[in-house]
């Protein structure tokens, strides 16, 4: 016997850019948090509309920048001052101003691989499937439909309550997302 899969949440679609960012709002505004918005074309309104909150991937290449500085800058003078001291012309051996342009360069490095790394991970790609795919209307998001997927696990979210809520924003359809 098939064991019945779970609710990931109720999905309302809409025809027009505007109505999807109205309706977002709204269930912001009536405390909605767990909640994600889907359309095929960038909307600007839309980040602040579901309530985005700030990133940690500035954090994530600071922290990447840093470990490729001081990484770097390390590396060069173990390699010139403690493993192969080598007097050249009485230079001394520790020569901080020879040691800028490839610790500059490791720096740099370090933070645009931790920026790709770290943008990856938070946006939890890769995402081979996700159950917003369930849905067989979900095709028209990346033509000219657009949708507000309320998730199951918003401390707000009742089957009922939520799917009233959604069907007074009047959208095209609402459909159960199942998970």
């Amino acid at each position: 016997m098939a064991k019945p899969s779970a609710i990931y949440g109720l999905m309302a679609e809409f025809d027009e850019p505007t109505t999807l960012v109205a309706a977002t709002q709204h269930a912001h505004r009536e405390g909605y948090r767990c909640m994600d918005a889907y359309s095929p074309f960038p909307i600007e309104e839309l980040h602040e509309a579901l309530g985005a909150h700030h990133t940690r991937l500035p954090l994530i290449v600071l922290i990447g920048g840093l470990c490729g500085c001081i990484g770097g800058y390390g590396l060069q003078d173990w390699a010139s001052a403690m493993a192969y001291p080598i007097n050249v012309g009485g230079k001394p051996l520790h020569s901080w101003p020879a040691f800028i342009p490839i610790t500059f360069e490791c720096t740099i490095l370090a933070a645009a691989l931790s920026a790709v790394l770290g943008m990856l991970a938070l946006n939890g790609l890769p995402m081979p499937y996700h159950p917003v795919f369930n849905v067989p209307r979900f095709a028209l998001a990346s033509r000219n439909r657009f949708f507000l997927c309320i998730e199951a696990r918003d401390p707000k979210f009742d089957v009922e309550g939520t799917r009233r809520f959604l069907e007074t924003m009047h959208p095209r359809e609402v459909s159960t997302v199942a998970g």
